[in-house]
């Protein structure tokens, strides 16, 4: 049970279905809940702790759909992207131990807070190769910080590709042992992990992640077989089904072969689609996570405003914290415009309204949590955050909704409330010593430097 809290005299955008702006609105929240939005008529309205929003923004908290836990700690590693995903995939299965994954969490929860997302979905580890789950324990420290954070997250753990062996060393202490990887005990942690973490925190989900496989690959049957368990596993646990990489007619080819996908699945970047990948995602109800700022926009284009047009739900994501980018969700909604309007050569693509419903209540929709999240109504969870428009690059005071896609920034972000629990306020956490969080991504940090220098 918390107590009432009242957030006061804001401008609060709702994303609710009628896109409602209030001016000057009140929002109340009892034990974690919106219980009403605009005049509160409440007598828990007299006692609870208030918090004045003038000159602010009340809106719902973002939610990235797509981003990797591991990468706060490997950015400004190698001279360009290839390098640093070289350096990143040696780290991950050389350099780290229980404490890296730990202190990587709360860093990570920390970055998420500052920038107003109190959801986001993380593949747990980076890229298809180099999944963490041989054991539980990497899984476990990273869920526990991010539960001693307060924040909302979406963890995806699944298996690596069975293309050859896969070694990793479990480090403890200055010594550690190695373990030769198996795909398919991969899928065994995944269902532990599944069942451990079920109705344990509120804040917390574990999905599946599945390497994405192409045309020719799927005519390994070693390939089909893991497909088909990871996707049976994801459909008996009723949790979500999160792939990284489409592109290019593999979602074509994963449906016609494995029937892999449905209203569950989450697919991101979805570059250079087919008119048969459109035509499966419209069928299955499949998402879509939309990644402007990543690498793979750069090497094509995911059709977002087709998609959209197409009835299919499309969603942002960061694809952060590394090697180039942040979990600022404004700036990704600044990049998915121009990425687009640049495209169409048109700059109507994506006006600021339709760019905040895919950072609010479109990534709730992807992840299947919009009955509870992703807007302001009466009766969700109170996952809230306070942009504070007084400042020179978020005036004059007129249309929020624009300055909001338009202008504004992570830094913006006043306050951040999780589930009604204020996690940030005037831009310093409630809960935690930033010092202390920081020190310890530095100790981790430095300690996963020299495994790597002795590598």
């Amino acid at each position: 049970m918390t107590k009432s809290l009242l957030i006061t005299n804001g401008v609060v955008v709702t994303m609710d279905a009628e896109g409602r702006v209030l001016e000057k609105a009140d929002v109340l929240i009892e034990d974690g809940r919106i219980v009403s939005v605009g005049d509160p008529r409440s007598e828990a309205a007299a006692t609870a702790e208030r918090i004045d929003a003038a000159g602010m923004v009340v809106m719902p908290g973002f939610v990235d759909t797509h981003a990797h836990a591991g990468h706060m700690l490997t950015k400004g590693l190698g001279e360009d992207s290839d390098q640093w995903m070289e350096i990143t995939g040696r780290i991950y299965a050389e350099a780290t131990d229980i404490e890296f994954w730990a202190a990587e969490a709360a860093l990570s929860a920390f970055e998420r807070i500052r920038c107003g997302t109190t959801t986001a979905a993380l593949l747990f580890g980076g890229g298809p190769d180099i999944m963490r789950t041989e054991t539980a324990d990497a899984a476990h420290a990273h869920l526990e910080a991010i539960a001693d954070m307060g924040v909302r997250e979406v963890l995806a753990v699944g298996p690596n590709r069975p293309n050859g062996s896969h070694l990793y060393r479990n480090h403890t202490h200055r010594s550690y042992t190695n373990v030769v990887v198996d795909p398919m005990r991969q899928l065994s942690v995944c269902a532990e992990l599944i069942d451990a973490w079920a109705g344990r925190n509120d804040c917390l989900r574990i999905a599946v992640s599945l390497p994405v496989f192409d045309a020719n690959e799927l005519e390994n049957e070693i390939v089909c077989n893991l497909s088909r368990q990871a996707r049976d596993l994801a459909r008996e646990k009723g949790v979500l089904l999160i792939q990284d990489g489409h592109r290019e007619g593999s979602i074509a080819a994963n449906a016609a072969e494995l029937d892999l996908f449905d209203h569950r699945s989450l697919l991101a970047h979805c570059i250079e689609l087919t008119a048969e990948d459109f035509a499966v995602l419209t069928r299955t109800g499949a998402k879509v996570a939309h990644n402007p700022s990543a690498l793979m926009s750069v090497f094509g284009r995911c059709p977002a405003p087709e998609l959209m047009e197409a009835g299919v739900t499309v969603s942002l994501g960061t694809d952060a914290a590394a090697p180039d980018r942040p979990f600022d969700m404004f700036r990704n909604m600044f990049q998915a415009h121009r990425y687009h309007a640049r495209h169409f050569k048109d700059d109507g693509v994506l006006p600021p309204m339709q760019l905040l419903e895919m950072a609010t209540i479109e990534g709730a929709r992807a992840l299947s949590m919009d009955e509870e999240i992703g807007s302001l109504e009466v009766g969700k969870r109170a996952d809230i955050i306070l942009v504070n428009m007084r400042q020179p690059h978020l005036f004059p005071p007129a249309n929020p909704v624009q300055r909001l896609a338009r202008f504004a920034n992570g830094a913006d972000v006043d306050t951040t409330i999780v589930g009604g629990q204020v996690l940030m306020r005037s831009r310093r956490l409630v809960r935690h010593d930033e010092n202390a969080i920081l020190a310890r991504a530095e100790r981790a940090f430095h300690q996963m430097t020299e495994r790597m220098a002795l590598a």
